[in-house]
């Protein structure tokens, strides 16, 4: 009984001890107590930020890329872990940039269409800068042609988000019939002036 008592607390000491140098080996494995602070590197350019970066330790990678034409190609806009926070070292710091260049889409067809349809697709390529121009057609707000800079756009054209596309939509022959009766009704209004 004595014996396997003895072996049962030898069997304990060896797993306290094999715990305890588990635990200190773990320490020095992921350095623990060795932190970093994320410095700031927005509104630097992507290079410079870079540097930063691996002179504490860090690691650069470019996440992502928008387009904001009030802040200079390539600055970094965005940072993620933020400033001040507590990381190891050769943590990845993932930047988005501002593009060089703004986002280019693929027209689809929008011709034959309602204006509001086209331009909810419009917004969902985000586009914004929609302006209309109306040309006589038989149908009202029939979308006829889109034009880019003055020039005609096909589906499948690739224009940036920030373009200012022109509408071409239809008056509808509603509006040119009253029109044109409202011209007939002045006309013999006039008509019978003169013969007082």
């Amino acid at each position: 009984m004595k014996k396997i008592l003895l072996n049962i607390g030898l069997m304990l000491i060896a797993a306290v001890a094999i715990c305890w140098f588990a635990m200190m080996w773990l320490d020095v494995w992921t350095r623990h107590g060795d932190t970093i602070s994320v410095p700031a590197v927005k509104s630097m350019t992507y290079d410079r930020a870079s540097e930063a970066l691996a002179a504490e330790g860090l690691v650069a990678v470019l996440s992502d890329s928008v387009y904001d034409k009030r802040t200079a190609p390539g600055t970094v806009i965005e940072q993620n872990p933020k400033v001040g926070t507590i990381v190891k070292e050769g943590r990845e710091i993932y930047l988005t940039i501002n593009a060089f260049s703004p986002k280019m889409v693929t027209l689809p067809t929008l011709t034959d269409m309602s204006l509001r349809q086209a331009k909810s697709i419009l917004e969902g390529l985000e586009i914004k800068n929609v302006v209309e121009k109306r040309v006589p057609s038989d149908f009202k707000d029939l979308v006829l042609g889109v034009r880019y800079k003055g020039t005609r756009l096909s589906p499948g054209a690739r224009v940036p988000v920030n373009a200012t596309l022109e509408l071409e939509v239809g008056e509808g022959m509603a509006e040119i019939i009253e029109a044109d009766s409202l011209a007939a009704e002045e006309l013999n209004h006039s008509e019978q002036l003169d013969l007082f």
